[in-house]
């Protein structure tokens, strides 16, 4: 019942290397796990394509990529990635200049202009709410179709963000104080991304179930993990079954 799905670069990093989400991943292992994805349903699939991989001929590179993945929107980001030496972990965030060159590369480079292109910035936690605001107006100015953010807490920033700005919104997660989504979608968010609870429960279960077997558990005891009919539903069982009796 999920209008759009979302596909993180760090579940990707996950997923395919079991890598922290550190930019490891290239942009070929990201862009094949977003068309196996699409392949698996119709479901519009928005990605996190994080600073699109380098420098702004890399971003129209990136978009090429994953516009034939058939993804329906990314967003690229300002943050300085990957994290260069001497910093500490600490986030660093692009000139403007730069973060509007990429996104105006990333425009340029879309064949389809129903792909929507998003800015994205994390600079209300990195550099303060002014600069964000900064910085997201002179992506508008650019052309994108929404603005991600990060790390916008309260409903007073909210209310800033969506003054300033004219078009979509999307909210990375956000805590429990910003989960009124009437009060979001007034404010002109149309994405209110929920975190990676899923993905992080299945990986815990893998783990939880593994263990109880080579703890002695037997499968049969452990029936309560899984569900058939759930495994028939996403595997299409009764759609191959029908192929099988009219081509076999």
């Amino acid at each position: 019942g999920f209008e759009i799905g979302m596909f993180a670069g760090s579940i990707a990093s996950l997923t395919v290397l079991g890598a922290p989400d550190l930019i490891v991943l290239t942009l070929k292992e990201f862009a094949e796990q977003a068309y196996r994805i699409c392949r698996a349903g119709n479901l519009p699939l928005m990605v996190d394509a994080d600073h699109g991989y380098g420098n702004a001929l890399n971003v129209r590179r990136t978009v090429e990529e994953l516009e034939t993945a058939g993804v329906s929107g990314m967003s690229i980001e300002d943050t300085d990635l990957p994290q260069t030496y001497g910093v500490d972990g600490r986030a660093r965030l692009i000139s403007i200049d730069e973060g509007t060159a990429k996104l105006k590369a990333a425009l340029d480079a879309r064949q389809d202009p129903k792909l929507v292109i998003a800015g994205r910035t994390s600079a209300a936690a990195i550099s303060g709410l002014e600069d964000a605001l900064t910085r997201s107006k002179a992506y508008e100015a650019v052309g994108i179709d929404a603005m991600f953010f990060t790390g916008l807490n309260t409903t007073d920033e909210i209310d800033v963000v969506s003054d300033a700005l004219s078009i979509p919104i999307i909210l990375g997660s956000t805590p429990p104080d910003l989960n009124d989504f009437g009060y979001l979608a007034d404010k002109g968010v149309r994405i209110a991304l929920q975190g990676h609870t899923p993905f992080l429960a299945a990986v815990k279960t893998v783990y939880d179930t593994l263990k109880d077997i080579r703890n002695g558990v037997l499968p049969a005891d452990l029936k309560d993990r899984h569900d058939p009919e759930i495994l028939k539903q996403v595997t299409r069982h009764e759609t191959y079954k029908r192929w099988i009796n009219e081509y076999l």
